[in-house]
């Protein structure tokens, strides 16, 4: 039988941690479940809640999708565009009798529920309205828009066959008469997911374990659809991702939308990386390429108990990526980033050659980014603390000197340019830093850059002579 799963985010905010882990497992058992054409995973926005739903947080949740690349097979469903067939479902069961028009008011089954606690009963709608062999329902009353409930079975027993916490059995007796509908004919959120699941050929439904209380009314009205012997999905329910504190995952802990580590700088390959061992593991390995997950992956492997979001366990696992990535294939997210900071029209070439030198001295594409602002910006300033530090009375006559050497050059590389500073630091009998130091001042403006012989390779050699030519007077000016 072909795995297909689903990922089915409500649209009323943004993707957060949890959901984002949530839809990776379910992409990785879909697509490593087997050949090629094995395999669907389905992308359904559960966009009921009328009130709370928003056309840009279903964007949103495109966005971060889109970027974590987690590609949906298929259309994307809808629920607000399936209406009249959850209509003709729910016209389906009542004329089957499995569910059943309900006039009872909040007020009158709030009052059923206290007088089931007061007798230590599980409190929940004592079936006024359901109709039952040799029962007389009352008379409806008038003007009054009734909800329609699922005739939950009175007697047995629902079992969850759960690949990751194992079989759950819950008594039906503990079940309410679900509403399925509500007054204004609006269906409710178990009753669509579960035609959805039906329509679209669910077979496995990985989903938070906060699921775990609706999936037993779930079955219910499923086996009701589609017969005992019919086709149910497998479920596995998926440990919460707690804090530090051991507190539900929250914003104070790092609870943000997807996007947001986009713009902090973190890769999507690092996101995902890093979400996947949250909860499952392949022996001791901590650094997975996306290819290495759909190979090892295994849903039944993914433990039982919470996770803990470490925000610093991320920013390695991001470093490691960015170092392990190929410069070219982080020209995408450092355009990006670079864009932010209102730097636009760079070639690829050019971005390649940045993510080569940077890459491994930075522990986000964003400090990549606002690492090399330099190589773009002209030198408006000179960081004060380090013209201090570094800039002595002999620095405009080492740097004229690096300026002459630095011209003379056949070839401009970062080698023959390091050769050049080498050789103006052993004429003068001075240290490298006595040379280095004023060279980054006077090219970057601050103390902070790539190596020499890659700084000066990035700017390339007229920008770099133009650069060390201002900075000769500026010092001077200075010293003088």
């Amino acid at each position: 039988m072909s795995v297909v799963t689903r990922f089915a985010p409500s649209p009323t905010g943004y993707l957060h941690i949890g959901g984002a882990r949530t839809a990776l497992y379910s992409w990785l058992h879909a697509r490593a479940s087997g050949g090629p054409g094995d395999g669907r995973f389905v992308l359904r926005i559960e966009d009921t809640d009328r009130e709370r739903s928003t056309d840009e947080a279903v964007q949103a949740i495109l966005d971060a999708m889109a970027w974590l690349n987690l590609e949906h097979d298929g259309e994307i469903y809808y629920q607000t565009r399936r209406f009249d067939r959850y209509a003709d479902v729910i016209d389906r069961l009542i004329d089957e009798g499995k569910a059943y028009r309900c006039y009872s008011s909040a007020e009158e089954v709030e009052a059923m529920r206290e007088a089931a606690r007061a007798k230590g009963e599980k409190p929940k709608y004592d079936g006024t309205w359901r109709p039952m062999p040799g029962k007389t329902l009352p008379e409806p009353p008038a003007g009054v828009d009734p909800v329609i409930r699922f005739a939950t079975p009175l007697d047995g027993h629902t079992v969850i066959h759960d690949l990751v916490k194992g079989d759950i059995t819950i008594s039906n007796t503990e079940l309410d008469d679900l509403v399925i509908a509500r007054a204004d004919g609006s269906p409710t959120y178990n009753f669509c997911v579960v035609v959805d699941d039906m329509d679209m050929g669910i077979t496995h439904v990985i989903r938070g374990d906060d699921h775990v209380n609706n999936t037993p009314r779930q079955i219910n009205i499923l086996k009701a659809l589609v017969g005992d012997d019919g086709d149910l999905p497998v479920y596995a329910h998926v440990p919460m991702i707690l804090g530090s504190d051991g507190k539900r995952l929250s914003k104070r802990h790092g609870a943000v939308g997807v996007m947001r580590y986009r713009e902090e700088g973190y890769l999507p390959e690092a996101l995902l990386n890093y979400l996947v061992r949250l909860g499952w593991a392949h022996g001791d390995q901590e650094i997975f390429t996306r290819e290495q997950m759909l190979a090892h992956f295994d849903i039944e492997n993914v433990q039982g108990g919470a996770s803990t979001f470490d925000p610093d366990k991320l920013l390695w696992v991001n470093q490691e990526h960015l170092k392990m990535t190929a410069p070219q294939d982080l020209v995408g997210e450092l355009r990006w980033h670079l864009a932010r900071l209102g730097i636009d029209g760079v070639d690829d070439a050019r971005l390649t050659e940045i993510a080569a030198i940077q890459k491994g001295r930075c522990k986000t594409v964003r400090e990549m980014a606002e690492q090399s602002l330099f190589v773009f910006q002209p030198v408006t300033e000179y960081e004060p603390k380090a013209v201090k530090k570094h800039i002595k009375t002999a620095t405009p006559d080492l740097l004229a000197q690096v300026r002459d050497g630095l011209a003379a050059l056949d070839d401009w590389n970062g080698e023959a340019a390091s050769a050049a500073v080498k050789q103006v630091a052993t004429d003068n009998e001075v240290g490298m830093g006595k040379v280095a130091q004023p060279i980054r001042i006077a090219v970057t403006g601050g103390p902070v850059s790539p190596s020499i012989d890659d700084t000066l390779a990035l700017l390339g050699r007229d920008e770099t002579l133009t650069r060390l030519d201002a900075a000769v007077s500026e010092f001077a000016a200075l010293k003088g």
